[in-house]
């Protein structure tokens, strides 16, 4: 069975992106099913809402936008929390390092927002999320550090 995440041979082209750690009151993370599209990175994965960083842009002011387009979620960047950033060595294919920040944003509920990108959003425990989907590895990784973080102290 044809897979696009294993079996697309489309060029990817990485870039900074700035994502979002989804918290309801009831402590599950909001989450996007990412579209099964061949020229994407992760496609039919479950992952963080977000993106791409435009040139000219902060990546809280990214996040902001993304999250307009994908979810119709009007926020302002002084409502997100930084978390944490992951840095991705490219230089094997001379991109250099390309950067992944993640910030919080604590939601109330998910009345008003409207799927505007992605097959499917839901909420899902960190323990669902992290023990039954199909996770993006950097976004999985996150969400792991985010429930754990009493650990690291």
């Amino acid at each position: 069975m044809y897979d696009p995440f294993l079996h697309s041979q489309l060029p990817l082209r990485p870039g900074k992106a700035a994502v979002a750690l989804l918290l309801l009151p009831d402590e599950k993370y909001l989450l996007q099913l990412r579209d099964p599209l061949p020229h994407i990175f992760y496609p039919d994965h479950w992952g963080c809402f977000g993106g791409g960083v435009e040139d000219g842009e902060t990546p809280p002011e990214a996040l902001v936008r993304e999250l307009r387009e994908e979810l119709n979620l009007k926020i302002t960047a002084e409502q997100l929390a930084y978390f944490t950033r992951f840095t991705f060595d490219f230089n094997f294919v001379a991109l250099g390092n390309i950067e992944r920040h993640y910030y919080i944003l604590q939601l109330e509920n998910t009345d008003g927002l409207e799927l505007g990108e992605g097959a499917d959003m839901r909420a899902f425990t960190a323990e669902e999320a992290l023990n039954t989907l199909r996770l993006m590895p950097y976004d999985s990784f996150a969400i792991w550090i985010h429930y754990a973080q009493q650990r690291f102290r």
